[in-house]
């Protein structure tokens, strides 16, 4: 006779059977969460930016057409015109010479700008940079849509003290993303409905405290390194962001002075 093997069919039990549906859900919840997460990033470091970069090219197209509306000269759009004194020795200190002070603006103060309203255009052209400025430094308001945000309580453009801005680094437009690039000597320009007003790059602060108010005082000199900073009354720029970059632990700071006003 021949010899019968016994056959043994094991049956799944149903702790077993569960365990496999709690680990087929587990993967499931962990390769979603991983596409929810690659979404954010994409919303942040891509969407963000396009979005407020058109946004504030937009802005600066409309503040350009309505002061050209307002003098009734110039196609929509343009920019301000090269300052006369750019390729002078001294007109932006890249020469060694210290350059030359424009005469106090003495002229009557305009009223403050509403609150979110941008008002100016910020040129930085070592970094190809052109932002809108706007009163105050909210980020729903301001820093979140591309803009630049003027500090408040302290100097508008052109006016002694200090004219003090801030911006974001990192995502929703990054305007002063490469902010840490500028040298002494680099031309900044701020134009107005009324002026355009160039400051020269001379000082920064690589790294200080977020509670630095000192930085953007109306006499900027660091609260938390005494030695870096200015000691007398002028007519002063101060750019701030959040650094290290994708942080905002410290701050990081460029300073410039006035160097040459030009009416529109």
């Amino acid at each position: 006779m021949r010899e019968r093997i016994p056959v043994v069919v094991q049956r799944n039990s149903p702790g077993r059977r569960a365990a496999v549906r709690g680990l087929w859900t587990g993967a499931e919840l962990v390769v979603t969460l991983g596409v929810v997460l690659l979404l954010l990033v994409a919303h942040q470091l891509w969407w963000t930016n396009r979005q407020a970069r058109e946004g504030a090219e937009r802005e600066v197209r409309a503040l350009q057409e309505d002061w050209g509306r307002d003098r009734g000269a110039g196609a929509p759009g343009g920019g301000p015109q090269e300052d006369s004194r750019a390729g002078e020795p001294g007109a932006d200190g890249q020469d060694g010479q210290a350059p030359e002070r424009p005469a106090p603006d003495r002229t009557a103060a305009p009223a403050a700008p509403r609150w979110d309203q941008a008002y100016a255009v910020l040129r930085i052209p070592r970094l190809g940079l052109t932002a809108p400025v706007a009163q105050g430094i909210s980020k729903r308001g301001v820093l979140d849509k591309g803009y630049v945000g003027h500090y408040p309580r302290t100097a508008q453009p052109g006016r002694a003290g200090n004219f003090a801005v801030a911006g974001h680094r990192n995502t929703h437009g990054e305007p002063f993303r490469r902010i840490d690039r500028l040298r002494r000597g680099d031309r900044i320009t701020v134009e107005t409905r009324d002026a355009v007003y160039t400051y020269t790059v001379d000082k920064s602060l690589a790294q200080t405290s977020p509670s630095d108010s000192g930085v953007i005082a109306a006499v900027p000199r660091s609260n938390v390194r005494t030695a870096v900073g200015y000691s007398a009354p002028g007519y002063y720029l101060t750019l701030t962001t959040c650094t290290p970059e994708f942080t905002s632990r410290y701050r990081l700071i460029v300073w410039g002075e006035l160097t040459s006003m030009r009416p529109r």
